[in-house]
């Protein structure tokens, strides 16, 4: 259903899920709520992600929803239900950790009583299993009863329900044998129990479970490490120097804290007083700490070196840069895969499928089987029932795809969704903005010539024209006249986007920018101006005039630093395939040099910013997979067209918004690390998928007699527990590699 109101997206955790079957049970009762745009649950990380129109439902009306086919959403945000639910899923581990051990100290006696034919042959041996059995399967099993009666209320079935059907058929067919052994006698059979088989099926499956919650926080791993980084205390400068410490939740914006040496910073702020170098590696990625002093910004999370210094508080709480990358991370390791959604759809049917072919060989063994049929058909259907749990088919994408984020934010590459870390992969093409990309970003005034006598009111003129633009060559002209020159009121001025700034001062009109702008307008450069300007170009100064309506002022040149890992970070792209092209909107002089320094052999200069986006348009018509790197701003509608966007920046500054990656040191060689990041987590996700798929594939018709006409094997219901068990964990632990890739 389509809404034109505004949404809200959240991200809920979801409680009680058992496999990839519940999670999309719970998918399925949110999108069919009033209101909810769009849900995704994702079962390795159990939460859930919906959008949802706020006047039409709500997080309560969400949470009652999903209460009723037997989960549950966690809809309190504050950090006390954080701590909650840490609480509460350390809990879950420890019970099932409880019951685990308990299962498995009852199941060896019953394996031992069950496979030695002397002890099977006394009287009292069936009772004694009956004895050990039922604790196994309704005390410590009991979970996946009640979860297959809540399915069932609803019509519905997920691996509680193949669980309970197969180790309850086999311990109800057992206490048949047991009370009413004659019933077969009678008819000339023997009548078996499988009481061991029902109660190692659940010990096995119960240690699968455990097995897979513990590998399953470990692809979380990044997460935590980021959370690590919030300090959960931090020490209050009250004026008068009075010093407090307090709760990091009670901090607030303006607050004056203090920073000891070894310590973490707790909230974004700007540094007041004292100095000292802050180790900023699990932010940006950059090994060397940041000197920082009166007037440098920090950011929570980073760690203090030796000095202490006192900051200001501006951002707190989730406003900080470490809250926005957690929840960044968090969104992402949560989101799907293209793939995933074929995947979903698998296991929405796979279980209904599962009973089928179950209770079809049932059927088949009942009419084909000759005296012992009913017996190896019930076997057959219990086996396929245990065997076809769809629990690695759920898990093959998701934890890729968790660890893979994860792994990117500790590289400082921060991935807003799996669907664009599935994409990179296929990069065959990327564009490379010039200033603050393959530049430092920070340009700086290194000469300037007047070609009329220099006054007060020009330089004025200039300095407050160059003052109302947002341009970073705008701001090192500013920088370079502050110290000599004042503010002018009375300017009227207008952005001219690709060319300068245009103003208007005493009805007289100026012009500060490219070649362009003076063309447009009609003003000429004379042969001295012409071969001045050429000089600085040679130098790979980028050049800006300062004109009138009718003759040249001045012309300044501006210098932007290559970065020093620029040149190794191309050429290394190169070197993978990746056709790799610049377009700036400097003159075409400056771009060679620049390209020169860099070995780019595709550039384009003098680009307007919406030329850019015809540019990655022109590279998709002829097949490309283009990512465009930029500062996510000026670039927007070029990273809105690139299949992959790219935003290069530090600090608060990032536009997270706009790019589906950010880097966050800018640092150019992430790209190709994050090229790399995208081609491992692919292949780990097809490994993962291509195992859970043969696993059911071979597994299913082995678990219903496939092979018994042909050699006589049948496989037991306690190996394909083990076997289920094996290869959810098998699946997980396949992702975790990503983490030491």
């Amino acid at each position: 259903m389509e809404y034109s109101m505004d949404t809200v997206k959240q991200t809920f955790p979801v409680l009680n899920l058992s496999c990839a079957s519940c999670a999309s049970s719970t998918e399925t009762i949110l999108k069919a709520q009033p209101g909810v745009v769009s849900a995704s649950v994702n079962y390795a990380n159990a939460t859930a992600r919906v959008e949802y129109v706020p006047g039409i439902t709500d997080a309560r009306q969400l949470k009652a929803a999903v209460q009723s086919v037997g989960y549950d959403l966690m809809v309190e945000e504050t950090e006390e239900a954080a701590d909650s639910l840490a609480t509460l899923r350390q809990a879950h581990f420890r019970s099932l950790k409880r019951r685990t051990v308990s299962a498995i100290v009852l199941a060896v006696p019953l394996i031992i009583i069950g496979m030695t034919p002397t002890l099977m042959a006394q009287a009292w041996a069936n009772y004694v299993m009956w004895l050990m059995a039922t604790p196994i399967i309704f005390i410590f099993g009991r979970q996946f009863f009640a979860g297959a009666y809540k399915q069932a209320k609803h019509r519905s079935a997920n691996m509680d329900t193949l669980v309970a059907l197969s180790t309850g058929v086999a311990y109800l067919f057992s206490v048949f044998n047991t009370l009413f052994p004659d019933f077969w006698h009678s008819r000339g059979l023997h009548a078996h129990t499988y009481f061991e088989t029902a109660g190692v099926v659940i010990a096995f499956i119960l240690l699968g479970k455990l097995l897979e919650e513990r590998a399953k926080g470990n692809t979380s791993s990044a997460i935590k490490k980021l959370m690590g980084l919030q300090p959960k205390t931090v020490t209050v400068v009250h004026q008068g120097g009075h010093q407090v410490e307090i709760p990091i939740a009670r901090v607030k914006v303006g607050d004056v804290l203090l920073v000891k040496p070894g310590e973490k910073v707790a909230v974004d702020g700007t540094v007041i007083a004292g100095g000292s170098y802050v180790d900023e590696s699990m932010i940006s990625g950059e090994p060397v700490p940041v000197a920082k002093q009166a007037g440098s910004a920090v950011f929570a999370g980073t760690i203090n070196q030796k000095g202490s210094f006192q900051f200001k508080a501006e951002k707190v709480g989730g406003e900080t840069l470490l809250g926005q990358i957690i929840k960044l991370v968090q969104d992402a390791q949560g989101s799907k895969a293209p793939v995933q959604k074929l995947v979903d759809k698998i296991s929405g049917i796979f279980v209904p499928i599962v009973i089928g072919i179950a209770t079809l060989s049932l059927v088949l063994w009942i009419v084909f089987g000759g005296p012992e049929g009913f017996t190896h058909g019930l076997l057959a259907l219990v086996t396929v029932l245990v065997i076809a749990c769809p629990c690695a088919l759920g898990l093959a994408t998701p934890t890729a795809i968790m660890v893979g984020v994860g792994k990117g934010a500790e590289q400082g590459i921060l991935i807003k969704d799996a669907e664009s870390l599935e994409r990179a992969k296929k990069l065959n093409a990327i564009i490379l903005d010039k200033t603050g990309t393959i530049t430092e970003g920070k340009p700086e005034v290194v000469t300037h010539r007047w070609f009329v006598p220099e006054t007060d009111e020009l330089r004025n003129i200039l300095y407050s024209i160059e003052k109302t633009s947002e341009h970073p060559l705008a701001d090192a002209v500013v920088k370079a006249l502050r110290d000599e020159a004042i503010f002018l009121q009375g300017l009227d001025v207008e952005n001219l986007a690709g060319q300068g700034i245009r103003g208007q001062y005493k009805g007289k009109t100026y012009l500060i920018g490219n070649a362009v702008l003076l063309q447009d307008h009609g003003v000429d450069l004379s042969d001295d101006a012409r071969q001045w300007v050429a000089a600085q170009l040679d130098l790979a100064h980028t050049v800006i005039h300062f004109a009138d309506e009718s003759a040249l002022l001045a012309t300044i040149a501006i210098a932007d630093k290559i970065k020093p890992t620029s040149a190794g970070a191309i050429n290394r792209l190169q070197s993978a395939g990746v056709a790799v092209y610049m377009l700036t909107g400097d003159n075409e002089q400056t771009a060679a040099a620049v390209a020169r320094q860099t070995g780019i052999s595709h550039y384009q200069a003098n680009v307007l910013p919406a030329e850019k986006a015809a540019f990655v348009n022109a590279l998709q018509a002829q097949g490309k997979v283009v990512g465009m790197v930029g500062d996510g701003i000026n670039d927007s509608n070029a990273l809105a067209q690139a299949d992959v966007s790219i935003a290069m920046g530090r600090g608060s500054d990032i536009a997270m918004d706009v790019a589906k990656m950010t880097i966050i040191s800018g640092d150019l060689t992430h790209i190709s690390q994050a090229i790399h990041l995208s081609r491992k987590t692919v292949a780990t996700i097809k490994q993962n998928l291509f195992w859970a798929f043969i696993y059911n594939v071979i597994g299913i018709p082995v678990a219903a007699g496939l092979l018994y006409p042909i050699n006589g094997f049948l496989l037991d219901p306690m190996v394909a527990g083990a076997a289920m068990a094996l290869s959810s964990v098998s699946v997980v632990s396949n992702s975790l590699r990503l983490r030491w890739g």
